[in-house]
């Protein structure tokens, strides 16, 4: 009896060891080789550098296409509220990969009364002429908290206010919108977005403030 429990506790170690190594090391390491050589730039985390071009060198890059970035001057675009800058211990750190989560907060949370509301003035404080109905993501975050993208209509919503600071006709920004909008996967699956980074990048490329 004693013999047949050593036994058990034996192959019960070494099957843990064994499936350990197996999917613990070799398969990530496997995994992450082939996706490098097929797919360098997504398995890089998609960085992008100043010129708008996907790089695999972390030195040039600025940004993550996958990731979104806090965007408060009145000549960007202004992305989706991160979630994460309210998470304790990370008041510093908006848009934390590591803390990636919704913000967890119901509709009758004060918390999230509160975000609305100071997106709501910061957004009308930057253009007092504009009395268009704010789109909601632009005052809520996603339920990753990272949100890159935002809508069409978040877009549109800031166009004048960006043109107007650039000195560029809404016609050029509506086209350079356009240019950085992507539709639904597959054709159907989700809406049309606006890669927030990608499209404040070719704006300082192409309608540079001086």
């Amino acid at each position: 009896m004693l013999k047949n429990t050593f036994k058990l506790i034996w192959v019960t170690l070494v099957s843990m060891i064994l499936f350990t190594i197996i999917t613990g090391l070799i398969y990530p390491l496997v995994i992450t080789g082939i996706a490098k050589v097929l797919f360098p730039v997504q398995a890089q985390g998609s960085l992008i550098d100043k010129n708008g071009n996907y790089t695999t060198n972390e030195q040039n890059a600025v940004g993550s296409a996958l990731i979104g970035q806090t965007f408060d001057q009145n000549k960007y675009f202004w992305g989706r509220l991160s979630a994460t800058e309210n998470l304790a211990g990370n008041a510093s750190l908006p848009y934390n990969a590591a803390s990636s989560s919704g913000s967890n907060l119901g509709p009758s949370n004060p918390q999230l009364l509160s975000n609305v509301n100071a997106r709501i003035q910061a957004l009308q404080q930057a253009d007092l002429e504009n009395k268009s109905p704010i789109p909601v993501d632009l005052v809520t975050s996603s339920a990753s908290g990272l949100d890159p993208d935002e809508s069409v209509a978040a877009a549109e919503y800031q166009l004048d206010r960006v043109a107007a600071v650039r000195n560029v006709s809404p016609d050029k920004i509506e086209a350079l919108i356009r240019q950085y909008t992507t539709g639904p996967y597959f054709g159907f699956m989700g809406e049309r977005v606006v890669n927030v980074l990608e499209l404040n990048l070719a704006m300082d490329r192409e309608y540079p403030v001086h």
